[in-house]
């Protein structure tokens, strides 16, 4: 692979959404780099269909909140367009600024491009190096398998996003589902329950109406002997003003009776009803309908 020349540095150092030398860079995290101004004047170019942040280059997603500002790349922009200004400084720039030779090697150790003296000097000396080009291509191929697996990663959340996403649905169905079963049972409790309060008023109503049947019959009992008795009275009030020759001839009969007659009383009516409602005790059996439930529940995850 060939070294990285002025022209890779200056596609490193152009916004992808503008097609500008970078100004205030901001790092995607995924390796590339964008404006900041492109980010909150532009938004449509980082924003995908689906509506998240993802890298235009990439499309790696990405959060507006964790993106950092890249001195080391302003610095690299602020030189490139010095470089731009002054071709001779892109020339210098290749050359060692202690020996003036190609900067044709890589010190692994220290992490610098450096030329075939500094190699041989004592502060490089014993350290491993390597050509530039080789160390330029392990950097790339480093980035590529660092990018191929982060995006690997990123389709494993994207899965799991999914499943979780499924299985909100899932549950929402399951309890709206519970729920419905919940107001049918309950409602057919009250349905029951107000069957139940019928048949009970209809049987008062029943009870109600025998007694005041037989209170009737009673009372009418009742007015026919007193309408008797008036009879009587009336009867007997008037024989006191006949004569004594009257009197003596018709004295038996009417007397006898009179003599004889006793009031007659009704048949008693109970003054308690046959049957004293009672309210069913329902905050005991919802209790011990919960300890069943609870049982049933207990043993049907045993079995599972």
């Amino acid at each position: 692979m060939a070294s990285a020349g002025p022209t890779d540095v200056q596609k490193e150092a152009t916004c992808p959404v503008c097609q500008e030398l970078l100004t205030e860079t901001l790092s995607l995290g995924c390796g590339h780099h964008v404006c900041q101004a492109c980010l909150t004047v532009n938004k449509n170019a980082v924003i995908n269909p689906r509506g998240r942040s993802s890298c235009p280059v990439c499309g790696t997603r990405f959060s507006l909140e964790t993106l950092q500002a890249n001195k080391h790349l302003a610095e690299v922009v602020e030189r490139l367009g010095a470089v731009k200004l002054n071709p001779d400084i892109g020339k210098k720039r290749d050359l060692c600024v202690h020996h003036g030779e190609k900067l044709l090697l890589f010190c692994k150790e220290d992490k610098k491009v450096i030329c075939w003296v500094c190699e041989r000097s004592q502060e490089h000396r014993g350290h491993h190096t390597v050509l530039r080009e080789e160390a330029v291509r392990e950097g790339q191929e480093n980035l590529q398998k660092a990018l191929k697996r982060l995006r690997k990663e990123q389709e494993k959340v994207e899965i799991l996003e999914a499943d979780i996403e499924e299985d909100r649905l899932s549950w929402k169905r399951q309890i709206q589902t519970e729920r419905q079963k919940i107001q049918r049972g309950f409602n057919q409790l009250r349905r029951i329950l107000d069957k139940e309060e019928q048949r009970e008023l209809n049987r008062l109503r029943e009870e109600e109406q025998m007694i005041l049947d037989s209170l009737a019959g009673a009372e009418a009992e009742l007015a026919q002997q007193s309408q008797l008795v008036e009879e009587l009275i009336s009867d007997l009030e008037r024989r006191c003003e006949w004569s004594d020759t009257e009197l003596l001839q018709d004295m038996s009969g009417i007397l006898k009776w009179s003599q004889i007659w006793t009031l007659k009383k009704p048949k008693a009516v109970s003054k308690k009803l046959k049957i004293v409602f009672q309210t069913p005790d329902l905050s005991g059996m919802l209790q011990k309908f919960r300890e069943l439930t609870d049982v049933r529940a207990y043993w049907v995850g045993l079995h599972i």
